[in-house]
């Protein structure tokens, strides 16, 4: 922002925060330790020092708000209304009025007590004074606490407020709700609204910036405006007016002509009519978008009599799309151009333009005769620029000109370019190196001729039938094997279909590996599939162990009944290294002495480095007296 940085206001803390932090201050920077036997002057000194610390910082801290927080008079109009509409201007005026009483009241407070404690006798007399006078300022903050709490909202909503530049180049979108105005200004520049099929998506006000003709430009998003009273209009759209009524910039009416904003053409125009005194003397454009969905040659004749109105009062009507970014660069164009012809007028018709202009003077020279004097270009000077024009000499002719000559046909040949000492080497086979060894060494000359005499001789015996597979020629073995496989290929169609039918719930299927598949079943099939097996006893599935049969436990050492069931693997570490049961209870009488230390502490365990800190030093150290205050 320009000129307002509403960022930068202190944070303002509550009243029990704000008396803990002044009390807090004063206990750490003042002197704490006195006694009775002091002389009076002293004890009242000491005491006189608390009271006018505590007041100094009440007072330092309270004209801190007050600065920080903008004065309605002194800023701009548009922030002025804009904070009446946000926040209540009465409200505002009220709750810093009453910060600048409290102020003064604890002022007040401070100056009475320091009067009265110049006439205490004793040190009893002189604390109770600093006692009430302490109370008293931190009793008057406490009553502030609604004001400070009301400020403290209104700091934080300020901070979020967007810099706006009243002054400087600004576009304003503004239109009933839903016609397309965040989609525009997030198109135009680097903004990111939020955009969704439903009114009042925009609650406030939000700027983007972008770049014309080398100059910096922002552009104001306004909340959707409805069509009633000013009275009526609510908080949202009070926004949107205030915008209207106090930025100087060009206004970017927005009218949806597809009317999927829920209102008509005739809807948007008398809004149009009832808020166009914000219009005044500020460049205005009507847009005309979601021409994607309806053209304008596509409305009605009473729709068009509407738009051909605005045309008539000199009011432009630039038709585009958001979605399709039709016509977006000539509605951005159009504005800028309006709103820097404006601005230059204004300037043009200020009195700053006419001291500008009294110091300048153009001189032009009165010709004396009718004669023509051109300019006079010696010769020398004429050849050397037909020696550097590039235009009258001819152009090598380049790879890119040959391939858009032969379109398709084209072929890179890179080897006519190149520079050899004997230029017929150019298009020379380049060896093919595989292995340290070239790839030609090793081709057959007469491959080609060898490959003619294999195809003719393939030709006649493939004419001979050679190749012909004849099934008469099989045996009976082979006619035996075949029926065989037929027969096995139909018993695992008809397997695989009971296996479907039994399956009623579909659940995970098994691999093939964990089904048990009996012994005798098994040779049955292979008997009626004309398989015979021999030595049955021998055979890989007989000598398979069975899942559920358990081999015989391994011969272990006989343990200890009281002991833990575990591996025997592994010794307990524990019992690790431990002899016998008497060695093993000074093992952990041991330990216990060992895990004193670390109990005493309160530390988790070996490795607990932690130390607390249990007395910050910046509170607990001693207070520092007449004399070097370089610790601090």
């Amino acid at each position: 922002m320009a000129h307002y940085n509403f960022k930068k206001i202190t944070v303002v803390p509550p009243a029990k925060d704000f008396v803990d932090i002044i009390l807090s201050k004063t206990q750490r920077k003042t002197p704490t330790v006195i006694h009775k036997s002091y002389a009076i002057g002293r004890i009242r000194q000491f005491y006189l020092r608390k009271i006018k610390y505590t007041q100094q910082n009440y007072h330092d801290k309270l004209t801190q708000i007050l600065t920080d927080f903008p004065k309605l008079e002194d800023i701009h109009p548009f922030y002025a209304d804009l904070m009446n509409v946000l926040y209540d201007k009465d409200h505002y005026k009220l709750a810093l009025g009453q910060i600048n009483t409290a102020r003064h009241l604890i002022d007040n407070v401070a100056k009475d007590y320091v009067r009265l404690l110049k006439y205490g006798d004793s040190m009893y007399r002189c604390k109770q004074l600093k006692k009430a006078a302490l109370g008293r300022m931190c009793t008057v903050m406490k009553r502030q606490g609604q004001s400070l709490a009301y400020l403290e909202q209104v700091r934080q909503h300020l901070s979020r407020l967007p810099s706006i530049d009243p002054n400087t180049r600004t576009l304003l979108i503004c239109g009933f709700p839903n016609v397309g105005k965040s989609s525009f200004i997030n198109k135009i520049t680097r903004a990111d609204v939020e955009v969704q099929p439903y009114a009042f998506t925009t609650k406030s006000l939000f700027v983007g910036h972008m770049d014309y003709k080398y100059l910096r430009w922002q552009v104001v998003d306004t909340p959707g405006i409805l069509d009633h009273s000013l009275e009526e209009r609510n908080t949202i759209e009070m926004q949107a007016i205030t915008a209207l009524a106090h930025l100087r910039a060009a206004i970017l009416y927005i009218m949806d002509v597809s009317e999927q904003c829920g209102q008509s053409i005739e809807q948007q125009a008398e809004l149009f009519n009832n808020i166009r005194p914000l219009f005044a003397n500020k460049p205005l454009i009507v847009c005309a978008n979601k021409i994607d969905v309806l053209t304008l040659d596509e409305l009605s004749a009473e729709n068009k009599k509407i738009f051909d109105d605005f045309v008539s009062d000199g009011i432009p009507v630039v038709p585009m799309s958001t979605l399709s970014e039709e016509g977006i660069m000539k509605v951005k164009t159009e504005a800028c151009d309006r709103l820097l012809a404006q601005r230059i007028d204004m300037k043009l018709k200020g009195k700053k333009v006419n001291d500008v202009l009294n110091r300048l003077h153009l001189a032009v020279p009165v010709p004396r005769d009718e004669k023509a004097r051109p300019p006079c270009i010696p010769e020398h000077v004429l050849q050397k620029r037909k020696a550097m024009d590039t235009s009258q000499q001819k152009k090598r002719k380049l790879e890119r000109d040959i391939e858009l000559e032969m379109g398709d046909e084209y072929i890179l040949d890179l080897q006519k370019s190149w520079d050899l000492a004997n230029p017929s080497e150019k298009f020379d086979i380049v060896p093919e190196i595989w292995q340290g060894h070239n790839v030609a060494d090793f081709v057959d000359p007469d491959i080609m001729k060898k490959l003619e005499e294999l195809e003719q001789e393939e030709e006649l015996r493939d004419k001979a039938g050679v190749y012909d597979s004849d099934m008469s020629d099989e045996d009976e073995e082979t006619k035996e094997m075949r029926k065989t496989a037929a027969q096995i290929r139909f018993k695992k169609k008809l397997i695989i279909l009971r296996s479907r039918e039994k399956r009623t719930v579909e659940k995970p299927r098994l691999p093939r590996t964990a089904k048990k598949v009996e012994r005798k079943r098994l040779e049955r099939e292979m008997e009626e599939l004309g398989v015979d097996i021999q030595n049955k006893d021998q055979t890989h599935y007989a000598t398979i162990r069975s899942r559920s049969s358990s081999r015989k436990p391994l011969k272990r050492k006989h343990e200890d009944a009281r002991s833990r069931t575990r591996s025997a693997s592994r010794t307990p570490r524990d019992k690790s290294g431990v002899r016998d049961e008497v060695m093993a209870k000074k093992v952990k009488k041991m330990a216990k002495i060992a895990q004193r230390k670390t109990n005493q502490f309160g530390k988790a365990g070996e490795a607990d480095r932690h130390i607390p800190q249990k007395k910050p030093r910046h509170l607990f150290s001693g207070k520092r007296k007449i004399g070097k205050t370089d610790r601090r």
